[in-house]
């Protein structure tokens, strides 16, 4: 009997997420939702785990989200997946995480190429070690005639690592006559990873930080900022339903009356 009862739960629960897709669906949607993954740790520290549990489970979120995002007709989901500071933590630590995209985009893959998904990545991928940019490119190269929803890691990200890197290239093309010495922020933004995405309209953070973390500092300018206390391995689809909520109820002025 309890489990007559556990699967219809279950099916009302489902019902009750594709109604709450469909009523978010009839208002304006963010074009891009970018998204901060924090507190894998800390879930696994409460439960007595390694870390290295926190991101595994982390990651079956990912797959949750991303195909949430696709439903929702958002057009592109950028998650913070491996920031150029993580690589402080303990190796062990760093070394699961890079196996991590293998791991994850081989038994998402397929789901990824038939749900037209896109694959994208943002970062220093030269520093990343040779298991984890075969299966980035792989993935990037698998899916790059999809049409729908980018899904974009940002791996080995930091944004004032970005921001430097476009400011080198800025001077060097000044000084080669490229452009001239005087340029507009859509000329700069052309000089950053994020030239082909449009800036997110809304940022998510989990895990009740309140900060960017070196996270798109420069695309994140007027963005929608949401913060949540709970740790991403615990992050649902209500919870993003509920994000983008909030989004639609704000007026986004960008500076304006």
């Amino acid at each position: 009997m309890y489990s007559i009862w556990k699967r219809f739960g279950k099916k009302d629960a489902s019902s009750d997420l594709a109604l709450k897709i469909q009523q978010v669906k009839k208002s304006s949607v963010p074009k891009h939702i970018a998204i901060i993954m924090d507190g894998n740790g800390r879930w696994a520290k409460k439960r007595a785990l390694p870390r290295i549990a926190g991101h595994h489970e982390g990651m079956k979120v990912v797959r949750k989200i991303t195909k949430l995002t696709s439903q929702l007709n958002v057009s592109i989901l950028t998650v913070y997946a491996f920031s150029t500071e993580n690589w402080k933590r303990p190796k062990s630590e760093v070394d699961y995480i890079m196996k991590l995209p293998e791991e994850f985009l081989g038994t998402f893959l397929p789901e990824l190429i038939a749900e037209n998904v896109k694959v994208e990545m943002m970062g220093e991928i030269d520093l990343l070690p040779e298991h984890t940019k075969r299966a980035v490119k792989q993935a990037v190269e698998e899916t790059k005639d999809n049409t729908g929803l980018i899904l974009n890691f940002a791996l080995n990200y930091g944004s004032r690592a970005e921001i430097l890197m476009a400011v080198n290239k800025t001077i060097k093309d000044v000084k080669n006559g490229i452009i001239d010495e005087t340029i507009s922020e859509e000329q700069f933004s052309n000089y950053l990873m994020t030239r082909a995405l449009p800036d997110p309209d809304l940022l998510i953070r989990t895990s009740g930080e309140i900060r960017l973390s070196n996270f798109m500092l420069w695309q994140a300018a007027y963005s929608e900022l949401w913060f949540t206390d709970v740790l991403w391995p615990d992050f649902k689809e209500e919870h993003l339903l509920e994000a983008v909520e909030e989004y639609q109820k704000r007026t986004r002025r960008f500076g304006g009356v």
